[in-house]
């Protein structure tokens, strides 16, 4: 048989197989690591036993995740005669009542459905909301609705199709159309795919390798885990094709080993792709060998860099080389390497079947396709989103993430990873793409997009992630090592209200010496933060620093806590049971006061306080309090 004949015969047995499964009701979980921390499992345990108990035909699988992580845990429930609806969050008690009044009795619960699946004459889809609207789904599009460890789920879907057809072509054929459908790299720098995949194939030396650069260590970001725990075989097929286009006989996937559940998923994946004969020795019966080995990594923030991630393979700390050569002429062991990010391989097997046109059709002229971003922070609708390049930030935090919570003013997002920048209010228009990003002062960095709001001090944000980027310098570079030090120590003197007037442009001196003295994008990329905070909330640093004053009520040293006698209640002594230091009192007047000196900043008060009373507050500059004899404070 031909390597079309022998994959459609792959392909026919998964149809067959899930058309059966169709044909009954199917409960779906979601048990990604977000719904999992949320409670997925227990909500799996009692779909189970409760279907069990009643012996339902129902079958109950997992499935990985939906992008919707503010709800979960997530289930999905299609069952025959009934528009397939979408749970969440779904608890063990509204488990058990799905169980009883849909699956036994028929009732669909529409009161806790979300959204349905698909067009029906009774409940709304996604697609009817602001976020199905803007939302365009290439690589997500299965995630939660395929079990990652069956891959007859994927196949069925047409997975490994691209593989197929990619076999039969001549690598150069395959590297053209890559080229052709501008496909950036999804890692953070958006260098073209086809010209990096291009170079290897034309660099002398064998044997060529391949690498999924999957080690996410930006805080706040978990697109690339989502994927790998959600659909890995949709990442192995982009990865088989890379090879193939460059011709390497051996890939690793290089992830963090903080990720188990998707270390097991891979290896599960792995496993059932080389039994089908869609990987390893003469796959489809091609003359084409190829394997994948799974390489953890420790979780160093610079081994996200090619040369760093290069010498962690080969067995040695992960430290940054100088470029050139470049990995694809010379990378591993010194042979011709290819390093492509989760998201980038993702979108090999798509482009490859529905052809570079489709794929430019999408997004921008120089950012073709789709952006998938890791929404966190003061966002309600926190969770996983693919948009099209050139959608803007007001349509991202508004439309698809529902605004700011409790109804807090926008102030900014933190785009781009910690090595990224933070855009204003005046930004929610831009559109989001790596040209657009890169003039404003960020970027589109891995895809983490955190929102902040009114209630966030500017420096302090810039304080927080240059101090991630400074822990993670490998201390290869002078001006990465100290200079980045020498940022923070300004930056936590200026949080503490000791700065100076010209630490501002001190800082912004040592931003270009260490941007043009570092060899990699950790050292280049790191002050990032300060320099858009610094051109954009400017005024917050001269508060800090000529009023000691923290706008964002923020920063511990420059605020205080108090309570407003005209709203605290004397029925109420809930601020002073929440206090851990013991620093709220009982006037004579039976209302409450804060004892300023063994006061902890620590929030408590405020978090307790009732909301009809709203009578514990911040405030900035810091209370001067005169002590009374005996260490009672004067009244408030």
């Amino acid at each position: 048989m031909s390597i079309s004949e022998k994959y459609a015969a792959i392909r026919d047995a998964a149809m067959k197989k899930i058309e059966k499964l169709k044909q009954q009701t199917l409960v779906l979980v979601g048990t990604a690591t977000c719904g999992r921390a949320a409670g997925a499992i227990e909500v799996l345990n009692v779909f189970r036993e409760e279907a069990g108990k009643r012996q339902l035909d129902v079958v109950v699988e997992e499935v990985g995740c939906m992008g919707h992580c503010y709800a979960e845990p997530l289930v999905v429930i299609a069952k025959p005669g009934f528009p397939t609806l979408c749970y969440g969050p779904v608890d063990e008690g509204m488990a058990q009542r799905l169980v009883v009044d849909f699956l036994v009795n028929d009732d669909p619960c529409y009161e806790f459905a979300m959204a349905a699946l698909e067009p029906n004459d009774e409940f709304p889809t996604f697609e009817d909301f602001p976020r199905g609207v803007i939302e365009k789904k290439i690589i997500l599009a299965d995630c939660g609705f395929i079990d990652p460890d069956d891959i007859d789920h994927y196949i069925a879907k047409d997975g490994y199709a691209a593989l197929s057809k990619v076999l039969e072509m001549e690598p150069r054929a395959v590297i053209e159309e890559i080229k052709d459908a501008k496909l950036r790299g999804r890692g953070g720098a958006g260098f073209p795919t086809g010209i990096k995949w291009e170079r290897c194939y034309e660099a002398k030396g064998s044997p060529k390798y391949v690498i999924c650069n999957a080690d996410e260590g930006d805080p706040g970001a978990f697109m690339d885990r989502a994927i790998l725990e959600s659909n890995p075989h949709q990442l192995i097929e982009g990865l088989i094709i890379a090879a193939y286009a460059v011709q390497a006989s051996l890939g690793y996937i290089y992830v963090r080993a903080e990720y188990p559940l998707a270390v097991a998923r891979l290896r599960d994946a792995l496993e059932q792709a080389r039994q089908k004969g869609l990987l390893g020795k003469n796959m489809l019966g091609s003359d084409f060998s190829f394997d994948i080995i799974i390489f953890q990594g420790s979780g160093a923030f610079v081994c996200g860099e090619e040369t760093a991630l290069i010498v962690s393979v080969e067995g040695s700390p992960g430290v940054p080389n100088h470029r050139p050569p470049y990995p694809a002429t010379s990378g591993l062991h010194g042979k011709p390497t290819v390093i492509n990010n989760v998201k980038t391989l993702s979108y090999v097997p798509h482009i490859m079947r529905k052809g570079a046109e489709w794929f430019k059709g999408i997004g921008t002229e120089n950012s073709p396709g789709t952006a998938v971003f890791a929404l966190a922070g003061k966002v309600v609708g926190t969770g996983l989103v693919e948009v099209p390049m050139g959608t803007t930030i007001r349509e991202l935090v508004y439309d698809v993430g529902s605004g700011t919570k409790e109804e807090k003013a926008f102030k900014a997002v933190q785009i781009g990873g910690p090595s990224g920048g933070c855009l204003p209010e005046s930004s929610l228009d831009l559109p989001i793409d790596f040209d657009s990003l890169q003039k404003a002062g960020a970027m589109m960095g891995s895809g983490g997009l955190v929102v902040l709001d009114e209630d966030d001090c500017m420096v302090e944000i810039a304080r927080f992630f240059l101090d991630f980027t400074q822990k993670e310098s490998c201390g290869k570079c002078t001006f990465c090592r100290l200079g980045t030090k020498q940022m923070l120590e300004i930056l936590t003197e200026i949080t503490k209200g000791k700065g100076n007037p010209e630490d501002i442009d001190l800082l912004l001196d040592l931003a270009e010496d260490i941007k043009m003295g570092s060899l990699c994008s950790l050292g280049k990329t790191a002050p990032n933060p300060v320099i858009t905070t610094i051109r954009y909330f400017r005024d917050e640093y001269e508060a800090h620093i000529n009023e000691g004053r923290c706008p964002g009520l923020m920063c511990k040293e420059l605020i205080s806590y108090m309570i407003i006698p005209e709203k605290c209640s004397k029925l109420c002594d809930v601020c002073i049971g929440s206090c851990p230091t013991e620093a709220i009192y009982t006037r004579p007047d039976m209302l409450k006061a804060i004892h300023q000196d063994k006061c902890y900043k620590c929030n408590s008060c405020l978090v307790a306080c009732p909301p009809q009373y709203k009578a514990v507050i911040r405030v900035s500059p810091p209370l001067e309090v005169e002590q009374e004899e005996g260490g009672k404070e004067d009244e408030q």
